[in-house]
Order: C-alpha cells, then structure tokens, then sequence
C-alpha cells in the first residue's frame, strides 16, 4: 500500500535522495585519483624526459609599454607656490593604470555576481508562492500569494534584464581595454 505525501515532504525527500547520489558519486570518484605521491612520481619522470629547458622571459622579451612600470601618482600641493602663477597649471590626461582598470571591471562584475545570487533567491520564493498557491484552499490567501507571485516574477525579469546589461557592460569594458592595449591580467 503507498501513502501519499504532501508535496512539500515530497520534494525534501527527493532532495535527500539527490544529495545521497551525489554524494555516493564523490566518495566513488575520488577513491579513483592518484594520490600525490602518484603526481610527484609522474611529474618527476616527465622532468626528467624534457631535453631542454623552457625559455626564461625577462623585462627585455616585454614590449616597451609592459617595461616602464605605471607612474606612482604624487601627492597634491597644498597650494601652488605665488612664482608658479605665470605659468598654466599642467593638465594630465585621466590615467588610466592598472588598479583604474581592474576597479572599473571589478564594480560591474560585483554588480552581476549580487544581481545573479538575488535572482536565484527570487526563483526560491517564486517556487515556494507557486507551491503555496496550489496548496491553499481559501480564495482570499489565493489571491494574495499570486499576487506576491506576480510581483516577484516582475523582480526576476527586471534582475534578468540586468543581468544582460551587466554582462554586455563588461564585454564593452574587455573591447575598451583591448583597444587600448591594456594587458589582459589587468581586468582579471
């Protein structure tokens, strides 16, 4: 004879049953990799093999652009000096250096990383209303939730849509930069 389960016990028995698979897969996939003495072993044996050593890059291999390391800004005067007046105020160009680069890049890829997790914690409450909406009985209850529902799958396209915009963000920020010729480490 099979008892029937509401749904909600349903679903944390299946996700135990999931977990217990996955986890009996792991323990079965690494009882299978070599150990690290294995590794060394292997890597030693494959050193010795190698006829010659791999080349050595110095500052001299780099272009002259990677040679100069970036300009340490200097700390502003307080006020410029009264024999400093004749002459116009020099006016450098925004520097753009390393830090300037991975900071810009860093803020959009922050902003994708909290838009991605708020999505997904969106998609937990929308399942959950979803299951609560089946599950209700009383009309007014009913109504409310689909109406939480609504409101929060209108979030999860907005998060969505920012989602795009944020990924499409930073490809303009990597064509920017390869444009400009920074190297490629500064916007990881």
């Amino acid at each position: 004879m099979r008892v029937a389960l509401p749904p909600a016990k349903q679903m944390l028995l299946t996700a135990v049953a999931v977990l217990l698979m996955v986890g009996v897969v792991r323990v079965q996939g690494q009882s299978q990799s070599p150990s690290l003495a294995e590794l060394a072993r292997k890597e030693q044996e494959r050193r010795k093999t190698v006829k010659t050593p791999a080349k050595a890059i110095t500052k001299k291999d780099l272009p002259a652009s990677a040679q100069n390391p970036p300009p340490q800004a200097a700390p502003a005067p307080a006020a410029p000096a009264k024999s400093d007046e004749s002459k116009p105020p020099e006016n450098k160009p925004d520097e753009k250096d390393e830090a300037w680069w991975k900071n810009r890049i860093n803020q959009v890829r922050e902003e994708l990383r909290r838009n991605e997790m708020f999505a997904e914690a969106l998609q937990t409450r929308i399942n959950s209303l979803s299951s609560d909406f089946v599950n209700r009985d009383d009309p007014f209850q009913r109504a409310k939730i689909g109406e939480d529902r609504d409101k929060a799958l209108a979030e999860l396209s907005r998060v969505k849509a920012e989602m795009v915009n944020a990924k499409k963000h930073i490809e303009g920020i990597e064509e920017e930069a390869r444009k400009a010729g920074v190297p490629p480490g500064w916007l990881r």
